[in-house]
Order: C-alpha cells, then sequence, then structure tokens
C-alpha cells in the first residue's frame, strides 16, 4: 500500500518545514521564490492535494473520520448497521466530512485497527457502534484523547462520552402492549444473555410492561446467542414448557427462529421481532423500527460539536417506532 502523502510528506520531499510549507499554500507571497517552487515541485511531484491541504492546515481537520463494517452474521441483522452506514456516509457528507470504512472481528483487532489508521490517516475521529459494559475500545481511545462517539450507551456510565441510541426498552414495552391490546396474555421473551446492555434493555421493557399490565412475566423468558437456529430452537422449548400465545424478539433473526417453530400450530402464535430489516419486512413479519438515519445524523452532529470544542455535548435517546403488520 502506498505511503498516504501528508503535510509532513511535503515538508520533507521539498527539505523544509511544516511552517514553510502551510505558508507556501496560504501566504505565498511571503516564502522566498526558491523556496516555493520546491515546495510546489513537491506538491505535483507526490500528488498531494494543495487546495485540501490548505484547508487543512487552516482548521487543523482533515475532514476524515472512521467507522467499522461489522462481521454478517446471518445476512438478516447485517443490515441494520448497513442503514446506520448509508445514513452516516450521506450526513457526513453534507457536512463536508468523509468516511473511511474499516473492519475488524473483535474488539482487540479493532483497537489494533485504531492505532494503525491513527499512524498511517490524519483522521479526525471515530463513530463507534455496539457499546458494551467494559468496553475496551472507548477506554482506549478516550485515554489517548482520541475524539468519537458511539451509536450505543456506555452502558457503566451515562455520561462518560458522547452518544446516540435507540430506547430498546420503549421498543419492546410498545410490542408489548400491543399483544396485549390483541388480547394475548401469555407473552414470551427470546433475548440474549443476560450482561448485554442492549440486550438487557429490551427485555426490561417487555417485562415492566407486563409488570404494568398484573401479568406476571415468571417462566416466559429465554435467552440465547442470536441467529435464526437458537430463535427456533427456544420457541419450540417455550411451547413445550409454557404454551404462549406471543412471543416478542431480542431481535429479526431470533423471530424468525420463532416463526419457523410455529408455522404449523393452529391458532398460530403471534411474533414480534426487533430491528424491522428488509426480510422482516418482505416476509410481513411485525417487527420494532429503529430510525438508523436519524441515529447516523445526530451523531454527525455531536460528533462536529466535539470538534469545535464542545467538551459536554448532550446525548441523545431515540423513539423506536412498531411495525405491527398482520403476524402480530
Amino acid at each position: 500500500m502506498p505511503e498516504k502523502v501528508t503535510i509532513a510528506t511535503v515538508a520533507r520531499h521539498a527539505r523544509v518545514s511544516r511552517q514553510t510549507v502551510s505558508n507556501v499554500l496560504n501566504a505565498p507571497h511571503i516564502v522566498r521564490q526558491e523556496t516555493r517552487q520546491r515546495v510546489e515541485d513537491a506538491i505535483a511531484a507526490l500528488g498531494y492535494r494543495a487546495n485540501q491541504a490548505a484547508r487543512q492546515m487552516r482548521t487543523g481537520r482533515s475532514r476524515l473520520i472512521a467507522a467499522r463494517i461489522e462481521p454478517t452474521l446471518d445476512g438478516i441483522n447485517g443490515s441494520v448497521l448497513d442503514r446506520f452506514l448509508h445514513g452516516l456516509t450521506e450526513t457526513a457528507d453534507a457536512a463536508g466530512y468523509r468516511v473511511l470504512l474499516y473492519t475488524a472481528t473483535d474488539d482487540e483487532r479493532e483497537i489494533a485497527t485504531y492505532d494503525d489508521l491513527l499512524g498511517t490517516y490524519e483522521l479526525d475521529a471515530f463513530v463507534l457502534v455496539g457499546t458494551k459494559y467494559g468496553d475496551p475500545r472507548t477506554a482506549w481511545l478516550a485515554e489517548r484523547e482520541v475524539p468519537f462517539v458511539t451509536f450505543g450507551r456506555p452502558w457503566d456510565a451515562l455520561d462518560a462520552h458522547p452518544w446516540v441510541d435507540v430506547d430498546g426498552a420503549a421498543g419492546t414495552a410498545a410490542a408489548t402492549r400491543h399483544l396485549l391490546d390483541a388480547g394475548h396474555r401469555r407473552i414470551a421473551f427470546i433475548g440474549w444473555p443476560t450482561g448485554s446492555g442492549v440486550g438487557d434493555d429490551r427485555r426490561a421493557g417487555w417485562r415492566d410492561t407486563l409488570h404494568a399490565a398484573g401479568v406476571d412475566p415468571a417462566g416466559l423468558h429465554r435467552e440465547t446467542e442470536d441467529g435464526v437456529a437458537e430463535g427456533e430452537r427456544l420457541m419450540r422449548d417455550l411451547l413445550a414448557a409454557e404454551g404462549p400465545t406471543a412471543v416478542v424478539c431480542a431481535s429479526d433473526s431470533l423471530a424468525l427462529g420463532a416463526l419457523q417453530a410455529i408455522r404449523d400450530l393452529d391458532p398460530p402464535v403471534s411474533v414480534i421481532g426487533f430491528d424491522d430489516t428488509p426480510v422482516a419486512a418482505a416476509i410481513g413479519l411485525a417487527s420494532v423500527s429503529q430510525p438508523l438515519g436519524e441515529a447516523a445524523a445526530r451523531c454527525v452532529d455531536l460528533l462536529t460539536g466535539v470538534l469545535d470544542g464542545n467538551q459536554t455535548p448532550t446525548p441523545v435517546l431515540l423513539a423506536p417506532s412498531l411495525a405491527p403488520r398482520h403476524t402480530a
């Protein structure tokens, strides 16, 4: 991979200081003709974009932010991040920024990628997705004073850093109320293992709504790693042990698995997923929809505030909506 050409690269090539390169770009009349010509020749030889360089020297910014593409597990919930990144790229472009995408298979590799990217590119900031308790990624960036925002709460301390999130508890609460209004009382929940910030939040909305309606949720909760096969397995377990008439799931993958388990039942069991993926829309699965475009836009707003020196930007918690469709 060729070395990225920076102002420092131009300065080394022309055998001058960075300040001299800045002067040539912004105030060429104060630079001796011979020196100015040497810098201009270096810019031309290296293919450096002088207009971009001048803007960067004036503002101290590269106008470049980085975000991660996560591995696709089942081709269903990966579309959620795809929609967020699409919105992030469009909003960043409107604000005069570009988004650099990278990939990593786990936290350790992602942190190693931060180190590599910061050493290779003149990045302004990062947008992180998918926060968790004790998140080592945010700790690494904060320790090095690298600007960042997250799509997801800092579950350990809500004032730890700037963030945007969707209220998962409100989403599952809406789904549960919808089922209660339809006459259901045996409403189960299939979610992720306890200790997942997002999973715990979504489970709380279901549990608290049942309690408020005077319905005991005991025995109606199952937890597993995300996936269609896992959802089908736990739905079969619920049917054998608890006989629910409806189920709320923490993701569309789990909900699709639940649908596999109930497809021959009469009367059918109502199923609601979470994330309103294209697959859910295509098959008519009821699902909770996240405002991903708005979340991306608010991330960019927060990030520009951080870069402009706003040290205490207000976190943003967005409300989801329910797409009930016919299966609920």
